[in-house]
């Protein structure tokens, strides 16, 4: 970005995208606000160094530790309440954000004013919730993490600095080989796809796109300006083939398959919440979901109401709720939801696409017999903060038809050739802690096998649950390094619409034994439905 030689320059209104964004449940992530800065000024302030600022928009970033993925071990009964205390930082932050949007003048006048008004306020009433947070865990017995404390401060961080610190470690897919060539079902392979080029939080030369109301969005780019950027894309015949091959069945291999119709929500059943995040938080999820199988999944759903909600699917004894990320095209349209929380005002926007085909099933494991799923386990594979927590926990898949065998992607969106269409999938973690239906931070009760399909740590092997969704789009093109009418999965609004923040939802609701119905099939080789 050029700078401007003017010594000053008329202000300009500032109009916030994302109003009420708030951050993953748990506070952890990356505040976006758009600021007009005077050249020629010394800015000695928070984000470290003296430097003259650029007259034209800079994005100032807001860093926070993400608080829920250190809390693996809240007893049953505290959850409730450090759920809520969870929420609470997300409404911190919010209210940080609308802060830093809305002080423009301030901070051009005062370098020290970022850090003096914003970040040591919200590290005080950070430190208040993690001090109520550890209360809550162990007025029941429970032992806080010794280091929460350390998670109260939040960094500012300059918009030169935003490209290259957005991936805080775990980028090179480290966490990715969960499972390695275990996965079944659609070439869904774990790990290897790092197809070269593939910025994460960096090249996002998106220069030009609209931040809100006409603001020059600079290094963001996007529809509402906050991604994707032509970097998050990549031509799939041109990509390099990384699926690996599935492990070798044993002779005691479960090899069947148990397929569930459910359909493709055609009849737009969405929210923006997240029952097993934030139970009873409304608007939890701060993006938008399609939802599958049980009709009646919000914030405020629990066991006791799951049995009475109607499925979608065929098979009526299957109650399991199925519920994803909705993509969206950004073509310059709007949906209904352009000025709701979760839509539009979380820079959620562009036409909602409905897949064409979304083919759920339950596969064995290449090494043995597989139990079945406990009423209401939990599953989330994925993770919707890759931007903010590396991509340790992502589990993304991004294909073509016709290329889903040679190619899958995490980093990056496939642009498909005619005549082909876009293939978004999911393996979900396959071992099972033999004891619990959820976890105090949804993952470490199951996991993903290892490289040859076995469960480790004396988890056992539950049926695979996969997905295959598949959309039709039109390619995106590239033109002069800016990507014109892209789609992009929803998102938290700091997360910037990576591919790699993907993610996968599931509650397993089933009546009428169609839980040790599906294990036997499973087990006896069938191929059942």
């Amino acid at each position: 970005m050029g700078r401007n030689t003017r010594k000053r320059r008329s202000p300009l209104a500032i109009k916030v995208t994302a109003a009420s964004a708030a951050l993953a449940l748990g506070g952890g992530g990356l505040i976006w606000a758009n600021f007009y800065a005077s050249a020629h000024e010394s800015n000695n302030d928070a984000w470290g160094g003296n430097r003259t600022k650029a007259a034209a928009a800079q994005v100032a970033t807001i860093s926070c530790p993400d608080v829920g993925q250190k809390l693996t071990n809240v007893p049953d009964k505290a959850r409730t309440d450090v759920a809520g205390e969870l929420s609470n930082l997300d409404r911190q932050i919010t209210e940080a954000y609308q802060r830093l949007a809305t002080t423009r003048d301030a901070q051009t006048r005062d370098a020290n004013f970022v850090q003096n008004s914003i970040l040591q306020p919200l590290k005080d009433r950070r430190q208040n919730i993690l001090d109520r947070i550890k209360l809550e865990i162990t007025r029941v017995g429970g032992t806080a993490p010794g280091d929460l404390d350390t998670l109260a401060n939040c960094t500012g961080t300059a918009a030169d600095q935003t490209n290259a610190g957005g991936q805080q470690g775990g980028q090179n897919g480290g966490g990715q080989q969960q499972g390695g060539g275990q996965q079944q079902g659609g070439g869904q392979q774990q790990g290897g796809q790092n197809n070269g080029g593939q910025q994460q939080g960096g090249g996002q030369n998106g220069g030009g796109q609209q931040q809100g109301g006409g603001q020059q969005g600079g290094a963001i780019g996007g529809q509402a300006g906050n991604g994707p950027v032509a970097a998050d894309f990549v031509d799939i015949t041109k990509a390099q083939a990384n699926v690996k091959a599935k492990p070798r069945n044993a002779r005691n291999a479960s090899k069947g398959t148990f397929t569930t119709r459910c359909g493709v929500n055609t009849n737009k059943n969405h929210n923006t919440d997240n029952v097993i995040v934030a139970p009873g938080v409304k608007n939890g999820a701060h993006h938008l979901h399609d939802y599958v199988g049980n009709q009646k999944i919000d914030a405020f759903a629990s066991n006791d109401t799951f049995l009475q909600g109607g499925s979608s699917c065929q098979n009526k004894s299957d109650l399991s709720s199925y519920y994803w990320p909705v993509v969206r095209v950004q073509d310059g349209s709007q949906d209904f939801d352009q000025n709701n929380d979760g839509g539009g005002k979380e820079g959620n926007v562009g036409k909602i696409l409905t897949p064409v085909q979304a083919q759920i099933k339950y596969v064995g494991s290449p090494t043995g017999k597989v139990v079945a799923m406990p009423q209401f386990l939990r599953i989330i594979t994925g993770d919707a903060k890759t931007t903010t927590n590396g991509l340790a926990n992502a589990n993304a898949h991004w294909s073509c038809t016709g290329f889903e065998n040679k190619v899958q992607l995490t980093e990056q969106y496939p642009i498909c050739p005619q005549g082909s269409k876009v293939v978004r999938s999911f393996a979900f973690q396959s071992c099972w802690d033999g004891q619990n239906a959820d976890s105090a931070n949804h993952r470490t009760h199951v996991a993903f096998a290892d490289a040859n399909g076995n469960c480790q740590n004396g988890f056992k092997a539950i049926p695979q649950l996969t997905m295959r969704l598949v959309y039709d789009i039109a390619p995106p093109t590239i033109e002069n390094g800016q990507v014109k009418n892209a789609y992009a999965v929803d998102g938290f609004p700091e997360q910037l619409h990576k591919p790699s923040t993907d993610h996968d939802d599931f509650i397993a609701i089933t009546k009428n034994g169609l839980a040790n119905k599906i294990a036997n099939c499973v087990n006896r080789g069938q191929n059942c439905s």
